[in-house]
């Protein structure tokens, strides 16, 4: 079975995967989604939550807290 985090390597030179600062809907309000994993990663990493975050603002930090917390990263174990 293929791992998810490869597949994001293998489509980064491709236009599938887009850098937030270039989404089209980047500026719309973060989607619920987004704003559960922050609630869950914000509490987690001892970080004040922004119910105020657009998508790709959401989407940038949802990386920095994984980094973080360890949350979400592959296990290179």
């Amino acid at each position: 079975m293929e791992n998810v985090n490869d597949n994001k390597e293998t489509l980064k030179g491709s236009n599938t995967v887009k850098d937030p600062d270039e989404w089209t809907t980047g500026d719309e309000p973060m989607t619920g989604a987004q704003r559960s994993y922050l609630t869950t990663l914000s509490s987690e990493a001892g970080e004040v939550f922004d119910e105020n975050l657009t998508k790709a603002e959401a989407s940038k930090l949802i990386d920095e807290l994984q980094h973080k917390t360890g949350r979400g990263l592959e296990s290179n174990d």
